[in-house]
């Protein structure tokens, strides 16, 4: 792939953002608010969230530079850095739990922030059918070249920002609500050290996943030794700010009765302080900026489906890649996944069950650095292997905490892992290997 044909640093930060920003930071206050209740104590839920996914995005900048000439992201990592096959059950994962779960489940989230307009102009059955034209479109405009792709990412990356700092504007000028759930008092020592605190961490950890983006498609950005850490490490901050911001707005647009145990406490927020109208724009906003949260997910899923493809014969047909150096074939069967989960109506046992999983080959992806050399020429993560140690040691007491609280769906999951496994063993007659195309093309 030549370097006119890359995206630069500004389209990799769109995808990071967009891979980041989509319902969790909309949703999650409600819950912490049930034990959390302190305002310098949600501040800082949001400031260790950001600083964990800090901590994955330095350690993917360091990974990705390392491999820079490959897309796949953990596939690649935990293959190399640990064994092919937990590099395989990476790959597995992420096809069905990993890309299409969450595009599925985006337009899912976008039926129902549209629903209020049901009754006037769309229709709950016309609603599922334009999700289902959406991720087509989506699908066929990531199907032409990488300038489509950069365009399309960009241009709704701008709006779901924009929409963001609209939010922002509007909340911070308006004058608080009376009463509000701001609360500066003393007793954050009293809430941070306990179980609230720490299962309010797993939402917020939550709406941070998707700092990695960026490093799935490393062989598609130019210079990836300047700009992948920079867009992984911007795109993070960025975010990170964004998401703070939105809770300080929240917060003071309504009160803490109005919002607690609540899932749409964006909507709630902006209808306590601008009334109903204003929230039905808060909800077809949230549902445009999805957009990018789904598009995001269909760029990056089928890079690392058909980069695993090329090693293995039995998935070599998803392998082939266009003349533009597109991996067609693995975007549709990424599209052709999420079509089915989106009609199957198992969305949320499909999360629950792949949610222990998935957390466990982020991990693995983590600790593959430790047993990476670093070469001179790679980006050098800061604090190495300290950070990653603590960095796994938090994702172990995640994965504690969700098999315990959800064993049967963590033990569903872990099945689909044994049944993903068990093709690893599988070869047809013709076992050559496909050479992966984004290496030929280096010089």
């Amino acid at each position: 792939m030549s370097e006119t044909h890359k995206i630069g640093w500004r389209t990799a930060t769109s995808l990071v953002i967009a891979n980041m920003v989509g319902t969790g930071v909309f949703t999650s206050l409600g819950f912490q608010l049930a034990t959390v209740q302190n305002t310098w104590s949600i501040g800082l839920l949001w400031v260790l969230g950001g600083g964990l996914a800090l901590i994955g995005a330095f350690t993917m900048a360091e990974l990705g530079t390392h491999y820079r000439h490959e897309n796949g992201g953990d596939y690649i990592f935990i293959s190399r850095g640990l064994h092919p096959f937990l590099g395989y059950l990476s790959a597995w994962v992420s096809l069905v739990g990993g890309f299409a779960a969450p595009v599925a489940i985006a337009g899912k989230a976008m039926e129902a922030y549209l629903s209020p307009f049901d009754q006037t102009w769309l229709g709950t059955a016309n609603s599922r059918w334009l999700t289902v034209v959406l991720v087509l479109l989506i699908g066929l405009m990531h199907s032409v070249s990488l300038r489509h792709s950069s365009v399309f990412q960009n241009a709704t990356t701008l709006l779901k920002i924009v929409f963001v700092a609209v939010l922002l504007a509007v909340g911070f000028a308006a004058a608080p609500s009376e009463p509000n759930a701001l609360r500066f008092g003393a007793g954050v020592s009293d809430e941070v050290f306990t179980s609230g605190f720490a299962v309010s961490l797993l939402y917020v950890t939550y709406a941070y996943t998707g700092w990695n983006a960026a490093a799935y498609i490393v062989a598609e950005i130019r210079d990836p030794r300047h700009n992948l850490p920079r867009a992984l490490l911007l795109g993070t901050g960025v975010v990170t700010v964004l998401y703070v911001a939105l809770q300080l707005v929240f917060l003071r647009l309504a009160s803490l009765d109005q919002l607690r145990n609540q899932a749409d406490v964006a909507v709630l927020a902006f209808q306590h302080g601008f009334g109903t109208t204003a929230s039905k724009w808060i909800s077809i906003g949230i549902a445009v900026q999805l957009l990018a949260t789904m598009s995001s997910y269909v760029w990056v899923g089928a890079r690392v489906t058909s980069r695993m493809a090329a090693d293995f014969p039995l998935w070599r047909y998803f392998a082939v890649v266009s003349p533009q150096q597109v991996p067609v074939r693995a975007i549709w069967l990424q599209v052709g996944v999420t079509l089915l989960l989106l009609f199957s109506g198992t969305l949320e046992q499909v999360l629950l069950c792949t949610s222990f999983v998935l957390q466990l080959m982020g991990t693995l992806a983590v600790a593959s650095l430790l047993r990476t050399p670093r070469r001179p020429d790679d980006f050098p993560s800061p604090f190495r292997p300290y950070l990653q140690w603590a960095y796994i040691g938090f994702s172990l007491f995640v994965l504690a905490f969700i098999i315990s609280d959800r064993p049967v769906e963590s033990l569903i999951g872990l099945g689909v892992v044994v049944v993903g496994g068990a093709t690893y063993w599988i070869k047809p007659p013709d076992q050559t290997r496909v050479r992966p195309q984004t290496q030929s093309t280096y010089e």
